[in-house]
């Protein structure tokens, strides 16, 4: 093996990158779609969901501001989203299995990088977002599912974003990078 097959990103667990290569986004899917109706409530899956600009997902408690609510205009949540890829890299890597919906983001992916998401607009289902910032872990997630997520999804628990278009999202709609 070569010394490059041997770097790996410690923080992700993924082998690295060249850092002058322009990163993969892919395309992906939804995979799963969850909401809940009010704070530490359970998330409840949905085939399909509403984005509204500005507000979030139809029924989702940050739409209502019934969430784990800040008034700092900042600090967004429309949308969250997590790769499928990262929960199943949690049980394989950490032992921690998470159930559908228990890592608390609206939308599960499949297939795209979502930290690549970040500064950029994308499409999913008939919705337009875009990526504002990472969705880190923090102790309040951590203390609501009872497992020691904290530290394993730091930089990889999702992201977070606006909903800039409306539209329908459902499981298995296509997810892409608009520029």
């Amino acid at each position: 093996m070569t010394t490059d097959e041997l770097a790996h990103d410690f923080v992700t667990g993924t082998p690295a990158r060249d850092p002058d290569a322009a990163p993969e986004i892919g395309t992906g899917v939804v995979e799963a779609i969850h909401v809940a109706v009010a704070s530490g409530e359970p998330m409840l899956g949905r085939e399909r969901v509403a984005a509204i600009v500005g507000v979030g997902l139809e029924g989702d408690r940050y739409a209502v501001r019934f969430g784990h609510w800040s008034e700092d205009t900042r600090v967004d949540r429309d949308i969250t989203l997590i790769e499928a890829e990262v929960v199943e890299d949690l049980a394989a890597t950490d032992g921690i299995v998470l159930a559908p919906g228990e890592t608390r983001r609206n939308v599960t992916t499949r297939g795209i990088r979502l930290n690549e998401l970040v500064g950029r607009r994308f499409r999913i289902g008939d919705a337009v977002c875009e990526g504002t910032r990472l969705c880190e872990p923090c102790q309040y997630l951590t203390d609501l599912v009872g497992k020691p997520i904290l530290r394993p999804l730091v930089h990889r628990a999702g992201l977070r974003a606006h909903i800039v278009e409306g539209g329908e999202i459902a499981v298995g709609a296509e997810i892409a990078a608009l520029d």
